[in-house]
């Protein structure tokens, strides 16, 4: 039975934790393997996976992709400077502070219902300092001072899709713009069959970026079936063969693309502008069942 209001914390684990915010129906719902761990469902759609008890347990198969991007940006247990396109659960930057203590993180996240849903549910340690804004990603990321973040994180979904103005190169024009020399930019990307959204983002983060790394399901990259390639981009080199490593020996192996190969991926795409954005493909009802 689901709950509109917060009964007490000691009840989290008697059911589902349902109430409407800004994006849709929001469904918080208890690990039945971990005591404090919650699953995010917005209108149905898996979101996030959170273990209070353990904040660097990664259990979605594209989180575990970003955590090994967090891993690798910089040498073990050295603070970031973050910045998280998308929000959700917190998830990703529970992670880092878990892993990277000291760190500092800005969230960006337009769905304010969906903040004060998850601070009141699933808080955050006292010691993470995490800052969490509830405006627009393009306007979050605007007000990152130039060269601030070591690490971009985008992440955002609207019904299931990315929003169009978050796919563009002016889009990655501020994120570059926000980076520290050195920095990377890392995006969950969203496909399905005949996979033109994301031959499309890999052509526009090729004209912005030195360096890229594609991270997926080898199924989504042969244009199988619909499912999430998380991008890594960066003007410095990227640690290929450790993230590598790392997808193949993940409980849902991943393949890592990159260089000609993943450059002969697009397929000749053209560069997504502000003007021929659009909103990445909706998943078949199916993805969900």
């Amino acid at each position: 039975m689901g709950r509109t209001r917060n009964s007490g914390r000691h009840q989290a684990a008697v059911g589902a934790v349902v109430e409407p915010v800004d994006g849709g129906l929001a469904r918080l719902v208890p690990d039945r393997e971990r005591a404090r761990a919650w699953t995010l469902l917005i209108d149905d759609a898996p979101q996030s996976h959170v273990d209070l008890d353990d904040p660097a347990h990664l259990s979605f198969e594209y989180q575990r992709r970003f955590g090994h991007v967090v891993d690798l940006v910089a040498p073990p247990g050295k603070p970031l400077r973050a910045v998280h396109l998308g929000g959700g659960a917190l998830t990703l930057a529970r992670y880092v502070a878990a892993t990277r203590p000291r760190s500092t993180q800005q969230v960006v996240e337009r769905d304010a219902a969906l903040v004060r849903l998850v601070r009141r549910e699933l808080p955050l340690d006292a010691g993470a300092r995490i800052r969490v804004r509830s405006v627009d990603a393009r306007e979050g990321l605007a007000k990152v001072p130039d060269g601030w973040a070591g690490l971009v994180v985008a992440d955002v979904f609207s019904g299931a899709r990315t929003p169009a103005h978050l796919t563009s190169t002016e889009f990655l024009d501020d994120v570059r713009r926000a980076l520290a020399p050195g920095g990377v930019y890392a995006a969950n990307l969203a496909d399905g069959p005949p996979l033109a959204h994301l031959r499309g983002q890999i052509a526009t983060a090729a004209a912005r970026f030195g360096e890229l790394a594609l991270i997926a399901d080898p199924a989504v990259l042969r244009g199988k079936r619909f499912g999430n390639a998380v991008l890594v981009a960066s003007d410095a080199p990227l640690p290929i063969a450790e993230l590598t490593r790392r997808a193949a020996s993940d409980p849902h192996p991943g393949r890592v693309q990159h260089g000609r190969e993943l450059l002969d991926f697009t397929g000749g795409a053209a560069p997504v502008t502000d003007r021929s954005a659009v909103a990445s493909p909706a998943p078949p009802a199916s993805v969900f069942q």
